[in-house]
């Protein structure tokens, strides 16, 4: 069993290296080639993703996408439905 104390650094690396840029698979890989288990770096992860989700913030509304195709002249183009599609519904 891996030290509550050890879990905690590799959290707090985690952490820090993720708010770099660092990707997680690059952080996982460091972490093995140093010598970490597979299993103790996997159990950071998920700490961490438990961790990040709990902060995040919870969306109200579900975001609307919008999108315009414009000609040369940025006049607006209407899209025709495909034929499958007002056949099929």
């Amino acid at each position: 069993m891996v030290p509550e104390e050890s879990t905690r650094k590799v959290v707090e690396y985690f952490k820090k290296n993720l708010k770099k840029g660092y990707t997680v698979e690059s952080l996982r890989w460091a972490l093995i080639n140093q010598g970490y288990s597979r299993l103790h770096v996997q159990n950071a992860i998920e700490k961490v993703n438990k961790d990040l989700s709990e902060k995040a913030p919870v969306l109200k509304e579900k975001p609307v996408i919008k999108y315009e195709i414009i000609d040369e002249h940025d006049n607006p183009i209407k899209i025709k439905k495909p034929w499958w599609r007002k056949v099929f519904g």
